[in-house]
């Protein structure tokens, strides 16, 4: 059960309530064991809903999962304050440093970040004209919420906060999260970046990763010195359920200080590339071949733990044939390599490899074939070696047989045959072949 926390002091949240309880058929009763403010009174409860209305702020509503009956995670549809004009947010709960604005010093609500990525999907997919979608870092209270929470807000201002059209989207966006987990398997916490945290967005919206708590340039500014207040970030990956952070900045105090706890700081080309990888596979073929940062790039693992042994490519044919079709090189090897090394950046495959067994790698070899046909006149795979032949117009040896420069060296070179003094010369005669072989 999700439970919705609605505060009659937020006026925007009154509306999202309202919009709620018209986009779903709720049935109503009374709780007469805790206080009207406190969200006794009338209860509302739907298919995996329930609702309950409080007279606080949200921000200062700690340990408000008592008031439901063994919720998986909670919603505050709250109202957004800012300068950002009409904007759809939601975000996580907590302080990084002092309490401001509800909450407590250095306290961290749990987050629940697979929900908050569905959120914000349905928050794109509803959002009315004019209305743009965004994620927030952890910015105020309650540290404290009893189970998992978020929030999911409607702003930016009084304008914003009576617009029926986005408080019925929130309303929609709050909805769809029927059957969704609080938490996946891939969570990462963020750091640095300013207050709208574009690069957690971007892998929230283009990555199979979700993020749990974020803390803005200007969170870890109020949150002091990294090293003394490990204790604050320990908190921050216990509270996001996550192993691992992303680290907007170089700010070497505090990657040595996540390091130090045993947390490892990754890039945002790692949070793409394994995207869709088992983490158990990536853990593995990174020490078995190099880390993605240093180029390991990935095939189709679809499932792990796979027996596996790294092999060597042969090097030249992967170049050469690169240098007719790099695409279809690099789809070869992500068709039959488990994993495999890059250069250039990433743009070029590389002399190292992760297969299953040994056919995987002359699958891979046998893929390179025609793609070197589109270069050369013949192509032969063997045992060994991968040899490839080309002719090319030899001038010379037409200089030989007295055909004249200009329109018969066009002809022959184009693969016509000419007459010389009563003789025809087929195009075979004047030309080189050359062969090339390319060591497996």
């Amino acid at each position: 059960m999700i439970a919705l926390v609605v505060s009659r002091a937020d006026s925007a949240s009154v509306h999202i309530g309202e919009h709620l309880r018209s986009l779903a058929d709720w049935t109503e009763s009374e709780d007469d064991s805790r206080p009207d403010a406190r969200g006794g009174g009338t209860v509302y409860r739907t298919d995996g809903f329930c609702l309950r209305e409080f007279d606080d702020l949200h921000l200062e509503l700690e340990s408000v999962a008592d008031a439901f009956s063994d919720p998986e995670y909670i919603v505050f549809a709250s109202r957004h304050a800012g300068d950002t004009g009409p904007v759809l947010t939601a975000h996580f709960t907590g302080n990084f440093g002092p309490a401001e604005y509800g909450g407590v010093d250095g306290g961290l609500a749990r987050a629940c970040p697979n929900a908050h990525k569905a959120i914000i999907k349905a928050l794109e997919e509803v959002a009315p004209e004019g209305y743009d979608v965004g994620m927030e870092c952890t910015h105020h209270g309650p540290s404290a919420v009893g189970v998992p929470s978020m929030f999911v807000e409607l702003g930016s201002g009084e304008e914003q906060w009576e617009d029926p059209e986005g408080a019925r989207a929130v309303a929609k966006a709050i909805l769809a999260l029927k059957g969704v987990p609080a938490d996946s398997e891939r969570h990462l916490v963020g750091f640095g970046g300013g207050h709208y945290v574009p690069r957690p967005t971007r892998i929230v919206k283009e990555t199979a990763w979700a993020v749990g708590h974020i803390a803005a340039d200007w969170c870890l500014a109020d949150m002091g010195d990294p090293h003394e207040h490990r204790d604050v970030l320990a908190h921050a990956f216990e509270q996001s359920a996550a192993e691992f952070a992303v680290v907007d900045g170089e700010k070497p105090a505090l990657r040595d200080a996540i390091d130090a706890l045993g947390y490892r700081v990754v890039s945002e080309t790692w949070v793409q590339e394994t995207s869709d990888v088992p983490l158990a596979a990536v853990s593995e073929l990174e020490a078995a071949l190099c880390p993605v940062d240093d180029g390991l790039r990935f095939g189709q693992i679809e499932t792990w733990p796979v027996a596996f042994e790294t092999v060597s490519l042969p090097v030249a044919l992967i170049q050469e044939a690169e240098g007719t079709d790099r695409e279809a090189v690099r789809a070869a090897a992500e068709a039959h390599l488990l994993a495999f090394t890059t250069d250039e950046a990433g743009t070029r495959v590389g002399g190292r490899a992760a297969i299953p067994n040994e056919p995987a790698r002359d699958a891979f070899i046998d893929a390179l074939v025609p793609i070197l046909r589109e270069k050369y006149d013949e192509v032969v795979r063997e045992a060994d070696a991968v040899v490839a032949r080309v002719s090319t117009f030899d001038p010379e040896k037409a200089a030989t047989l007295g055909i004249p420069e200009g329109p018969k060296f066009g002809k022959l070179a184009s693969g016509q045959p000419v007459t010389i003094r009563g003789r025809e010369i087929p195009p075979e005669e004047v030309r080189t072949y050359r062969e090339q072989t390319f060591t497996l």
